[in-house]
């Protein structure tokens, strides 16, 4: 489970690094801010959520194999969150790239990637509510002393962050929402990291 542990974080961390580059060069696409980001920008993002999205499951089955018995219920809600995380994102997404694409008329209200529609909400849901309780679960198994409890602390930025997030919703300002982006696009890669190397060493 150690090897799945440091294949999936390796992973995960570079699937996030090519979607945020996929992301800049998409907005330097834009002819103005106001509109969404174009082809073939925004179909290879969908499909690298896709692709992202299993991972951090196995990346949390991973950690609650190699967990401490007396922190495995920790490690255990951490893997449920994501699981949850992972199915509603995943969802969402393969919904946009093919259903969205063939329905007639208008379906704004439901696909279209801004607030308020359907798959914006269900998305927000995934990551500013069950990938924040993940993480946040997932910072209880790391307590060992040294690299272990640095990377428990940056599981409840990420998390943290990832639930502020939802201060967007309840104001309906989605600049605000970024916030969240910061905890689970830019806070979580570098848990990513810290935790890869704990898979190694086997010191929670």
């Amino acid at each position: 489970m150690s090897r799945a542990g440091r294949l999936s974080a390796g992973l995960i961390v570079a699937l996030q690094l090519l979607y945020a580059i996929v992301l800049a060069a998409g907005l330097a696409a834009l002819p103005s801010a106001d509109d969404p980001i174009p082809d073939p920008y925004f179909t290879a993002m969908e499909l690298l959520i896709l692709l992202i999205a299993p991972l951090l499951v196995v990346l949390m089955a991973a950690l609650h194999a190699a967990a401490p018995a007396e922190r495995k219920l920790f490690s255990l809600c951490a893997l449920v969150f994501m699981a949850m995380c992972a199915g509603v994102t995943s969802l969402v997404h393969f919904l946009i790239l093919t259903v969205s694409r063939i329905l007639p008329g208008n379906w704004d209200s439901v696909f279209a990637f801004r607030w308020p529609s359907v798959a914006y909400a269900a998305d927000i849901l995934a990551w500013d509510v069950f990938f924040a309780l993940s993480v946040l679960s997932a910072s209880g198994v790391f307590r060992a002393a040294g690299l272990s409890r640095w990377t428990g602390r940056v599981l409840l930025v990420s998390g943290a962050l990832s639930l502020l997030g939802l201060l967007g919703v309840a104001s309906g300002d989605m600049q605000v929402r970024n916030v969240g982006i910061l905890g689970y696009a830019f806070v979580f890669p570098i848990a990513a990291l810290m935790m890869r190397r704990l898979f190694s060493s086997r010191t929670f």
